[in-house]
């Protein structure tokens, strides 16, 4: 990754973050790294554990960023996710969703669209 696109993540990232936390909700982890993969965004909405996936997609071609987060990824989102309550246990206890961030657009204008509980883990 290049220092532009990792600039540029870093940016949409923090664009993210600030759109949820005017929303009320409140930062646990930012960029959470453990052998499975990383979390973007761990926030607290209320009595709920909210793992944000931010994905960017200058068009909206090949299905935007949304589509972009196939069942491969999901299942990494979930096992990144069960081990981030391991490690932070006094969060355990709460309700937990996969939420996502799509942003799109030129960066000095992005649109942003939160969806809440955009997929559930899929038992085996």
């Amino acid at each position: 990754m290049t220092n532009s696109t990792r600039e540029r993540g870093q940016h949409i990232e923090q664009a993210a973050r600030q759109y949820l936390e005017q929303a009320g909700l409140r930062l646990l982890s930012q960029n959470w790294h453990c052998r499975y993969g990383e979390l973007d965004l761990v926030m607290l909405d209320q009595d709920t554990v909210a793992f944000v996936e931010v994905r960017y997609r200058r068009s909206q071609g090949f299905g935007g960023a949304l589509a972009s987060i196939d069942r491969r990824k999901q299942e990494k989102l979930v096992t990144s996710a069960q081990a981030w309550l391991q490690a932070n246990a006094k969060w355990s206890h709460l309700a937990c969703r996969f939420d996502t961030i799509s942003a799109s657009g030129p960066e000095h204008q992005l649109q942003l669209e939160w969806l809440r509980d955009a997929f559930r883990p899929t038992s085996r």
